[in-house]
């Protein structure tokens, strides 16, 4: 079967209608069999500046973005200014016949002629669909599924556009032919089974629910805000309350509170919010509660870039919260991880009774992949609590116990007294300035790092047994390693990948013998400083020297990494 991978660019403004035209796109591509890498790019505002949906589609698997341009369809002049040294060799331009192009090659549809203003992004689908050989009849099947509700009179205007569209574009390539443009014919696939297309703050909302989330707070911040949308879309249907606080405070403190109360919570937020968050982030540590955070990351500090993407809030994360307490963070590499990490995260809480962090990005955020759906057959919820009735009089909420984690008793429904505190306390919960009982109240809650790490996920590791080169990198940079670690393996090179999709804590034995085997480490990170270098050096002793770093707010691809190393 001859393999080909096209990189489709939508640029405009916010408002003109980008987005709409990206996902009908890429949902008829998923439906037509095709595999799909979706990057979002856009500027922190409602209307205008400049934005881009970027679809690298393929008849073969993807995991990476791309960064030439193989179809670009713009919504406006500026665009093309912006993109044009991005096109490749065949490269395309498809742009409204009143935009002047010179001296690269430029499809000028007469939008104004073929439909309305309101509907010009659905000829753009239109033309899209026939550039690329795709079956008419599946962009229909989309748009019906978007715009049926909506009434007979605005499906049809719509299906009239794409037809419109469509046929203009037929017949203007029959009487021109140029044969340059067969490169974007897509080579013809099988339907496949249905699949799911969700991103990765879909696929991680739909993680929390699978593990039985009952209560999420939230303060709106890029780009998680998304996670706590999709979970309030299913909130009647499954039993979870979705709260707006008023601030980061109140909002760790809402779900520290429903928590202790018995009800598995998440809260949603990234960088700039998470560190007001922090001294909740103690509460949780010192009363023992579990608690799910998930962190989009976004470019600080401060406000940064907030609708761009970067791997910065790693230490942040580590070290949040003052004293000492046990916590686990993990790091999903794809829109599957996030969904299955979901659920491990609420799973880590309640056997640790305490916090728990996974750390996403924008560019996996927004990231649309065609997945195949989750066997939920085998989910379970997690179980909050205790079973009260063995419990001897009085209770003790933080008993000391040979590994650290004390029988949890939820308030209200036994008749035993639970007790928390946010002072250090005694084994009852009352509050003690008794500083032997302090030192053993310390050890008894770092005891309980020996089972987080009896439940780390160890990495993954792809490639030859005893690579020359070995690529290090965790979270949402894994799709792009792992490409550029097959080119160069296609040009001679013995190279290997280790993933990490559990940052903290780290199990030296699981991975210290990659490091030591391969000949030259290099950690691939989306941030300033090689935090994740430093951390597995703290593990393990040993310093990555090398380090590919990019934090212009794009998030890496192959391209960034064959270019850091010459290749």
């Amino acid at each position: 079967m001859t393999t080909k991978t096209l990189n489709i660019v939508i640029g405009g403004e916010a408002g003109q209608g980008l987005v709409t035209i990206g996902e009908l796109l890429a949902k008829t591509l998923v439906e037509c069999g095709y595999e799909i890498v979706v990057t979002q790019s856009y500027q922190s505002r409602v209307r205008g500046g400049h934005n881009t949906f970027t679809i690298r589609t393929s008849n073969a698997g993807l995991a990476a973005p791309q960064e030439t341009i193989d179809l670009l369809i713009v919504m406006n002049e500026e665009t093309v200014r912006l993109h044009r040294e991005e096109l490749s060799k065949n490269g395309l331009v498809v742009t409204d016949s009143s935009i002047k192009i010179d001296a690269i090659p430029c499809l000028g549809v007469p939008y104004g002629e073929l439909t309305s203003r309101r509907h010009e992004n659905v000829a753009a689908l239109g033309v899209a669909t026939f550039l690329l050989g795709l079956d008419k009849t599946v962009p229909a099947q989309v748009l019906e599924r978007k715009f049926g509700k909506k009434g007979a009179e605005v499906m049809a205007e719509n299906r009239k556009a794409l037809d419109t569209a469509y046929q203009w574009t037929s017949d203007k390539l029959a009487q021109a032919r140029p044969e340059a443009l067969d490169f974007l014919k897509l080579p013809e696939t099988k339907r496949q089974s249905p699949r799911l297309i969700l991103n990765g703050n879909e696929a991680l909302a739909l993680g929390a629910l699978s593990a039985g989330v009952k209560f999420c707070s939230f303060y709106p911040m890029t780009p998680a805000t998304s996670i706590a949308v999709t979970i309030n879309q299913y909130a009647a249907a499954m039993g979870v309350v979705v709260e707006q606080a008023e601030d980061e405070i109140a909002a760790i403190n809402m779900a520290i509170g429903a928590a202790f109360a018995g009800a598995p919570s998440l809260v949603t937020t990234s960088g700039g919010g998470f560190a007001l968050m922090t001294e909740g982030i103690s509460l949780a540590g010192m009363t023992e509660t579990p608690v799910v955070v998930m962190l989009g990351q976004r470019p600080g500090p401060a406000t940064g870039l907030p609708t761009r993407t970067e791997q910065g809030d790693l230490e942040l994360v580590l070290y949040a919260g003052h004293g000492d307490f046990p916590r686990a963070i993990l790091a999903p590499g794809s829109v599957e991880e996030c969904f299955h990490l979901a659920g491990k995260a609420f799973e880590l809480a309640e056997s640790s009774q305490g916090p728990v962090f996974l750390l996403t990005d924008q560019f996996l955020a927004d990231s649309f992949r065609a997945v195949v759906p989750f066997n939920v057959d085998e989910l379970c919820s997690v179980q909050t609590g205790t079973d009260p009735s063995p419990a001897q009089s009085p209770y003790r909420r933080y008993a000391l116990t040979e590994d650290g984690v004390s029988p949890r008793l939820l308030p209200g429904f036994s008749r035993h007294l639970v007790i928390a505190d946010s002072d250090e306390h005694d084994e009852d919960g009352h509050l003690t300035e008794d500083l032997e009982v302090r030192v053993r109240m310390v050890d008894k809650r770092m005891k309980k790092y020996a089972r987080l790490k009896n439940e780390v996920i160890p990495p993954s590791y792809l490639g030859a047994e005893d690579p020359e080169l070995l690529l290090v990198c965790w979270g949402s940079t894994q799709g792009s390693v792992v490409e550029a670690a097959g080119a160069l393996e296609s040009a001679g090179r013995k190279v290997g990948v280790l993933h990490f999709a559990q940052v903290w804590p780290l199990v030296a034995q699981h991975f210290v013998e990659y490091l030591n085997r391969a000949r030259q480490v290099v950690a691939v990170e989306s941030n300033a400083t090689g935090q994740f270098a430093r951390l597995l050096e703290r593990a393990t002793g040993l310093q990555i020297r090398r380090q590919i770093l990019r934090y212009d707010g794009l998030p890496i691809t192959p391209q960034t990494i064959l270019a850091a190393l010459k290749i």
